[in-house]
């Protein structure tokens, strides 16, 4: 009776646990309410969950335990130090930032990147750095992801990246079947490119043209960062619409077979 009882007891805590941290959420699971709690984490990322929604989004990712998974332009590792508590011990989360980037950009930008080298809380998290390019991983990965960061590969600060060429070392990169996840400010309907650099804004159209010229399947869209109200005519790090932009969630899929 009482070995019986023990495993009841333990999955009703886990039950409600899960319903207080993901705010009674279920399709949060468990693992994913539970690294975005993770007490290890800055003060001032906490604070950008509200915009951020990181349970959410990787929720929809489909990251689960055991995976390798690729953060592309990881700036302040927001989303590293979420990642590495969901794959757990038997997973890896790459933190890239292109040499590029870490040429051009203030170092505060990566700063919270490369912090996690070495840590002790994050030893699962591995740092690369080389063109964005050449974007390459030690093994074969089950997703990466580019959050609010493919339209500066169109950017000067990235001299700017062969866009083509990146596609297709993600592609490589993946296992069949793997996901690629793009997250990004949106610019105005038919203005392709024309945003990057002004507004760091980018038609979601012309990324889906070409990601899947790299041989990418569109498999879902999310509306999880939409927001009928942004105009697209403000630079995204204007107060009136910092955090809140329209944004697109693109998940494609390198095709199994």
């Amino acid at each position: 009776m009482i070995k019986n009882s023990v495993p009841r007891v333990t999955t009703l805590c886990l039950f409600f646990v899960q319903a207080a941290i993901a705010g009674a959420d279920t399709s949060i699971p468990f693992r994913i309410a539970a690294a975005v709690e993770d007490a290890a984490r800055p003060a001032n990322q906490v604070a950008l969950d509200v915009w951020r929604k990181p349970g959410e989004l990787i929720a929809y990712a489909g990251v689960k335990p055991g995976d390798r998974i690729a953060d592309f332009m990881s700036g302040n590792g927001y989303f590293i130090r979420i990642l590495s508590h969901v794959v757990g011990r038997q997973g890896r989360v790459y933190a890239f930032l292109p040499i590029q980037q870490l040429a051009n950009c203030a170092p505060e930008e990566t700063a919270g990147t490369i912090a996690l080298r070495n840590h002790t809380h994050y030893s699962n998290v591995k740092l690369l750095s080389m063109p964005a390019e050449h974007f390459s991983a030690p093994e074969l990965l089950d997703e990466v992801w580019i959050v609010q960061g493919y339209h500066d590969l169109h950017d000067k600060f990235m001299e700017p990246a062969n866009v083509a060429t990146v596609n297709t070392a993600v592609f490589n990169s993946l296992k069949p079947g793997g996901i690629y996840l793009i997250v990004d400010h949106v610019a105005r309907s038919g203005s392709a490119l024309h945003d990057t650099e002004t507004l760091h804004r980018i038609d979601p159209a012309t990324i889906r043209t070409e990601v899947t010229r790299a041989g990418f399947q569109l498999e879902s869209e999310s509306n999880l960062f939409r927001n009928p109200a942004d105009t697209h005519e403000l630079a995204v790090f204007d107060p009136a619409i910092r955090h809140q932009t329209d944004q697109i969630v693109l998940k494609f899929r390198k095709p199994r077979v």
